[in-house]
């Protein structure tokens, strides 16, 4: 998977944060709030982001309304197993990974593994 662009990610991460469709002004209002961004530029990027199959977009009145596809957490764990893929030896990649973790962080891998595995048995 491909890391998104940095307009690409500014739009998303609205949309993520907003948990609701927006429409392009409102993604361009916003992000002129810290920077200043052409209203084309947006709605160029986010069509791009609906047909790469990122986002859905429905009619409201004249205006698109745009919604995410995936969680920002399934992006998340798509680009780790993209990382781990680079790797020729996983288990290696995966202890390199951990190393790195905060104690909270392990304690949440735990209780994620723990959850996987009851869903594995039938």
């Amino acid at each position: 998977m491909r890391r998104l662009g940095e307009l690409e990610a500014q739009i998303m991460d609205r949309l993520w944060t907003w948990n609701r469709p927006a429409t392009v002004r409102e993604v361009v209002d916003d992000i002129n709030l810290t920077r200043p961004v052409a209203y084309t530029t947006v709605m160029t990027v986010t069509n791009i982001l609906y047909n790469k199959g990122w986002l859905l977009r429905g009619k409201q009145g004249r205006a698109w309304l745009y919604s995410p596809v995936r969680s920002r957490e399934a992006y998340a764990a798509a680009l780790m197993e993209d990382g781990l893929g680079a790797s020729k030896d996983r288990p290696a990649a995966l202890v390199h990974f951990v190393e790195n973790m905060t104690e909270e962080e392990v304690a949440a891998l735990r209780k994620a593994l723990r959850a996987v595995g009851r869903q594995a048995k039938p």
